[in-house]
């Protein structure tokens, strides 16, 4: 569980006990230890993952599943739509929601994404301080969401 030193306390409506559970999907280490750190802010169970494979190996060997996952696109290897792909077409993980969280805003990355059944697709803000407040509107909207009660994995 990533946590900060001003750490706000989140959580599910449906299950306040349980804290928010989000996978970091992200290639560049610089960019997934400054996500880490800001969603380390809020009161979150944070799991990071440096690349598709590894991120699909994660979800599909844990006890429970996240509430939701944050992938990047511009991944080498297994880019963020072959993820997005596998996800969708592996029966205990397509109901997971996936946020893009990518530096392209280009229209074809946003269509491909929302094919594939992106659940949201977000440009990272560059700024620190703006990345921080797309960080906070992410939170704000997932922690009022309600969420499958049973989110182990089906034996």
């Amino acid at each position: 569980m990533v946590t900060g030193m001003h750490a706000e306390s989140v959580a599910p409506t449906a299950r306040p006990d349980v804290p928010l559970s989000v996978l970091l999907i992200d290639d560049d280490s610089t960019d997934l230890e400054l996500a880490a750190i800001v969603f380390g802010e809020y009161a979150l169970d944070v799991h990071t993952c440096a690349g598709g494979a590894e991120a699909l190996a994660h979800l599909r060997a844990a006890p429970s599943l996240p509430h939701v996952v944050v992938l990047d696109l511009n991944m080498p290897q297994m880019n963020g739509f072959e993820v997005l792909d596998s996800i969708r077409r592996d029966e205990g993980l397509r109901h997971l929601p996936v946020v893009i969280l990518s530096t392209s805003g280009e229209a074809r990355d946003v269509t491909r994404a929302y094919d594939l059944l992106a659940s949201s697709y977000m440009v990272k803000q560059r700024d620190f301080a703006a990345f921080e407040e797309q960080v906070r509107g992410f939170v704000s909207f997932w922690t009022t969401c309600i969420f499958p009660t049973d989110a182990a994995l089906p034996s």
